[in-house]
């Protein structure tokens, strides 16, 4: 469906409210237009839960300012509206009282060849600045602390911070599997240009060698089972966590290959 969504030859147009995490991300970001609520909290937490960033991630995170897809998708940031917008997952930003006057100016709009131009000239009515992004001011920060594509240097060099962003992000990557923050180290820098259909069949091979393993299914115990957000992961540091291992998620399925058209 991402796919399809991406190469969809119509105007897409995705109104994003609220929460918007994982596979809500994939069904919107990959798409055309996509018009940011006021009240969004976005991230993609997959290595909380022993997996990695999908659903097209690859493309998107790599397309971001800067540094931020990697810090992104290792520490599974929460955004707020207007640090989508400049990290590129929203086009625009309308306030979420006006969605439905949005939606009735759609309906009501004269629609000439393809479409867009109208899109166009509906969103400009209605998009407004989202006010200033947070994590646009921390870009230079954010840029130096995660200059590496390994993650060891990355945890050394935020150690050797002091910073609160630096704190931030040690926290929440103390929670995260080691495992996962390898491979979507890898899987970010190795493949920085990727397509969405390149991603997805990347994606989809990651996914399939994860769950021959260990951390998934403990991230899923521990956080939507059990609950008890304790999750024991194996390897359980950093430094366990092999070259080769990180190397065998991204070996090929053979026949059982993701095959999109």
């Amino acid at each position: 469906m991402d796919l399809a969504i991406a190469q969809f030859p119509k105007p897409y147009i995705c109104l994003i409210d609220g929460i918007v995490m994982g596979g809500g991300l994939g069904i919107s970001v990959n798409g055309r237009y996509r018009v940011l609520g006021t009240n969004i909290m976005a991230a993609m937490p997959e290595t909380g839960i022993g997996l990695l960033p999908d659903v097209g991630a690859t493309r998107f995170l790599n397309t971001c300012p800067g540094r931020i897809g990697m810090y992104l998708g290792l520490t599974g940031a929460r955004m707020d509206t207007a640090d989508a917008l400049f990290v590129g997952f929203g086009t625009h930003h309308v306030p979420s009282g006006k969605f439905d006057e949005l939606l009735n100016a759609f309906t009501n709009a004269t629609y000439d060849g393809e479409g867009f131009s109208t899109v166009d000239d509906v969103l400009s009515k209605f998009a407004v600045s989202p006010g200033e992004s947070k994590l646009a001011a921390r870009q230079a920060a954010i840029d130096g602390l995660f200059a590496s594509d390994d993650v060891e240097a990355i945890m050394t060099e935020l150690e050797n911070d002091g910073s609160d962003l630096a704190a931030e992000a040690i926290l929440s990557l103390q929670g995260m599997s080691p495992t996962s923050l390898k491979i979507t180290a890898k899987q970010l820098a190795d493949h920085p240009n990727f397509s969405v259909r390149d991603s997805l069949i990347l994606e989809y091979r990651m996914v399939a060698n994860v769950l021959q393993r260990h951390d998934f299914y403990e991230g899923i115990r521990a956080a939507l089972i059990d609950k008890d957000r304790q999750p024991k992961w194996n390897p359980a540091t950093l430094p366990e966590v092999s070259a080769d291992e990180v190397s065998a998620h991204f070996e090929t399925l053979g026949a059982q290959e993701l095959a999109l058209v």
